[in-house]
């Protein structure tokens, strides 16, 4: 019998999805383990070719993408990841972009039928126990991506890693009032990132030995011109912080405005860092603690089209990491 996927993972030791990504060409997989997969490929003489042969039996040859938000810069760097991945798979994507709550559920039912879609990616939207058991009556394969259920493969970055990080960042550099800044936490598309990079917030301070300042946080509604009134709100507080952990890149630049607009200097008398590491950051200097945007969509992709073929006996979860960069928003406590 010719070698299949699974053959090659248990002989090089590693999980299927690791055998995707050398298969894809992924850049999250280290040269010693991609030297390690190709070798033993070699070995089996297992070849993808019969990859591209199964997918062509699908019903639509098409995945659904389910998104909210998209033209937010986060949102379009793992659509592009997805699209990626995507184009030598032989599926065309059709695009669903939420911009209401209310329209979740019909647009999962709709996705949840076999003559739409062969399988559904789903971005930083949480399905329900009845959507899922849809999805599995309807045999159709369905991957998250910055979401999480037991019951779905899913790809995130440790959130609340990354908001310790950035809040402990602030506090190495001295600063003691720091000030949190987010969409509302508890939101009708019950995006869950927000309240793990919270949680991360409120960790560091636990562990330095601060105290959790309600007054120093702010939330709001999605948005820049949002986050640049909550950040005026702050700034101009008898005692204002003199750090600002934004808990979106987006919210970020919200604050420099904010700050620009009062006349205080970033980072002489404000630091300032954000979250997501989107192209904007760069062109603005920007602080922030950076996820893997395009590489997860790439990841979420290349998930999604592992199952299709055989799928898992366990659903997947596959963790990605933060990077803290240090640029010129942040600076010692004066």
């Amino acid at each position: 019998m010719a070698a299949t996927i699974r053959d090659v993972a248990k002989r090089a030791k590693v999980s299927i999805a690791t055998v995707s990504r050398v298969i894809h060409k992924s850049p999250l997989v280290t040269e010693e383990t991609r030297q390690k997969v190709l070798d033993v490929i070699s070995d089996l003489d297992y070849t993808p070719n019969p990859i591209a042969q199964r997918l062509s039996l699908g019903r639509t040859l098409t995945i659904g993408v389910v998104l909210p938000f998209l033209t937010l810069p986060s949102f379009v760097e793992r659509l592009r990841g997805i699209q990626n991945a995507l184009s030598d798979s032989g599926y065309d994507l059709i695009l669903y972009s939420v911009e209401m709550p209310q329209k979740v559920d019909g647009y999962l039912n709709k996705l949840s039928r076999r003559d739409r879609v062969d399988g559904v990616i789903i971005v930083s939207l949480q399905p329900s126990d009845a959507h899922i058991q849809r999805f599995q009556q309807s045999n159709i394969p369905a991957v998250l991506l910055d979401a999480a259920h037991s019951k779905l493969s899913r790809v995130n970055v440790d959130d609340v890693a990354g908001g310790y990080h950035a809040t402990s960042h602030l506090i190495e550099l001295g600063h003691r009032s720091i000030g949190f800044l987010s969409d509302y936490l508890d939101n009708p598309f019950n995006f869950v990132a927000m309240r793990k990079r919270f949680q991360g917030y409120r960790q560091a301070l636990a562990s330095a030995g601060l105290p959790f300042l309600p007054e120093y946080q702010r939330q709001g509604e999605l948005g820049g011109r949002e986050a640049f009134q909550k950040a005026k709100e702050l700034l101009s507080l008898s005692q204002a912080p003199t750090a600002i952990f934004a808990a979106s890149d987006t919210h970020a630049i919200g604050v420099l405005k904010a700050a620009h607009e009062l006349g205080i200097q970033v980072p002489e008398q404000l630091s300032v860092i954000g979250y997501d590491g989107i192209r904007d950051s760069e062109y603005l200097n920007l602080t922030t603690v950076a996820q893997p945007l395009f590489e997860s969509g790439v990841e979420s992709a290349n998930l999604l089209l592992t199952t299709l073929i055989e799928p898992p006996a366990t659903p997947i979860e596959l963790i990605l990491p933060t990077e803290l960069i240090l640029r010129g928003t942040t600076a010692p406590l004066s």
